[in-house]
């Protein structure tokens, strides 16, 4: 068992200022001198990048269903015996979903900070903090704070108006410094926020002074013995894409690569002409639909790639890498691209969000989870080899392509999930 300060922060919807907040807790108590590890509830490979510029460790995610509670439970032990403080942030809206950001609170005991937009509201912003606190009897609160308040007396009335005082935790100002850029999933990368450790810094200097200067309660947390099966791809080397292009990599999918015994081996698309000598090939998700040219005009990495997968070779493709693989791709504005050309078809890009949730699917490697988020359509002449299951059970399918050993889907899938299962489907 290890014990550590604890706080998970979280609204009353998306929008509210969460990600900026948790960033900025972060960095203040970093600046203290003291350790700090942050987590995202939910699937998330955006805010995660930020939190990480925030807080200098790898962010991990934490999701009773996709992960497990068993995982969950052994990051937040493992955290808690290195850390000074941890710092979970939510996803949308406290008791939204299913599993909820509550759920999460009240299965590890972890007090819930409440950022409430105040922008535009006087006394109920008390309603909203006294709901939130009494909705579920068993939540740990912690308190609540305001944010984008617009003066000093602002602040003092929406404090006034509070039926126990002792829950305010102080009030951030409306300033545009604070903002963090978005476009169609959801924050921009971190490397391409020019100002970013500006703009966490800035979020920090103004919670100091606040009571969230000081260290929340300890929390104790359960150790629980890894799942990991060691060794089945031991001696194994699997070429995994990174750059600006192909960046939505959990950490715990590349821990656990390394558990098995992997040797992992990073390369880019769009810059290198040569694929590293590799068993496999992993292709993440991203933005491929923002470098169409210099994809495109890569045509010794597309060459590559089609080597390998002549091959027989392993490639996984989730989502962005399912895109790079088809015959061509079309950004919003309808320019057109010729991409790898591994799995035949095409895809163009939309403004509308074409399939959003968590999602599982069965191979014949096992059951694994993960989610999907893209804003693509996509026309792929050939037949599934399986189709994704919802977790809520009414949610879109999404199909899985096979194609010899090429394994393609829109699903990002988890690996932590099924870590034997995501063996077999590296294995040479």
């Amino acid at each position: 068992m290890s014990r550590c300060p604890a706080l998970l922060i979280s609204a009353p919807a998306s929008g509210q200022g969460k990600t900026t907040i948790t960033a900025g807790l972060a960095r203040l108590h970093a600046r203290q001198g003291r350790r700090v590890r942050v987590f995202k509830t939910g699937p998330d490979f955006l805010d995660p990048m930020v939190l990480e510029k925030a807080c200098g460790a790898p962010v991990y995610n934490l999701d009773l269903w996709m992960c497990g509670e068993s995982h969950c439970r052994r990051l937040l032990h493992e955290a808690a015996g290195d850390a000074d403080l941890i710092l979970v942030e939510g996803v949308m809206g406290l008791y939204d979903g299913t599993p909820s950001s509550a759920d999460l609170a009240v299965l590890f005991g972890i007090p819930v900070l409440a950022v409430i937009d105040a922008s535009a509201m006087a006394q109920t912003f008390a309603a909203i903090a006294h709901g939130l606190s009494t909705f579920r009897e068993e939540l740990p609160f912690s308190g609540v704070l305001a944010n984008r308040v617009g003066s000093a007396g602002h602040a003092e009335l929406l404090r006034a108006g509070l039926p126990d005082p002792a829950v305010w935790r102080g009030a951030l100002p409306r300033e545009a410094d604070f903002a963090l850029p978005e476009r169609h999933l959801g924050l921009h990368p971190a490397e391409e926020i020019a100002d970013l450790e500006a703009r966490i810094d800035a979020v920090a200097d103004a919670l100091d002074g606040t009571p969230l200067g000081e260290l929340p309660p300890p929390v104790e947390f359960l150790s629980i013995e890894s799942e990991v099966p060691t060794g089945p791809l031991a001696g194994v080397t699997i070429a995994v894409a990174r750059d600006v292009a192909f960046c939505f990599l959990y950490p715990a999918n590349l821990d656990v690569l390394r558990a098995l015994g992997a040797n992992l081996v990073f390369f880019s698309p769009l810059a290198d002409s040569v694929l590293p000598e590799a068993d496999a090939v992993w292709l993440p998700g991203g933005y491929p639909e923002l470098h169409l040219d210099r994809l495109a005009a890569n045509r010794a990495m597309k060459e590559a790639l089609r080597s390998h997968h002549l091959a027989g070779k392993p490639i996984l493709a989730e989502c962005g890498g399912l895109l790079y693989l088809l015959e061509t791709l079309a950004d919003i504005e309808g320019r057109r691209a010729e991409m790898a050309g591994l799995l035949p078809g095409r895809a163009v890009m939309q403004t509308r969000l074409a399939n959003l949730g968590l999602h599982g699917v069965e191979l014949p490697e096992g059951e694994l989870r993960g989610h999907t988020f893209h804003h693509a359509r996509a026309e792929v002449y050939l037949a599934p080899f399986a189709n994704t299951f919802a977790a809520k059970g009414h949610g879109q399918p999404e199909a899985v392509y096979r194609n010899r050993r090429l394994v393609a889907s829109f699903l990002h899938l988890y690996f932590p999930s099924n870590p034997a299962a995501v063996a077999a489907l590296f294995a040479p």
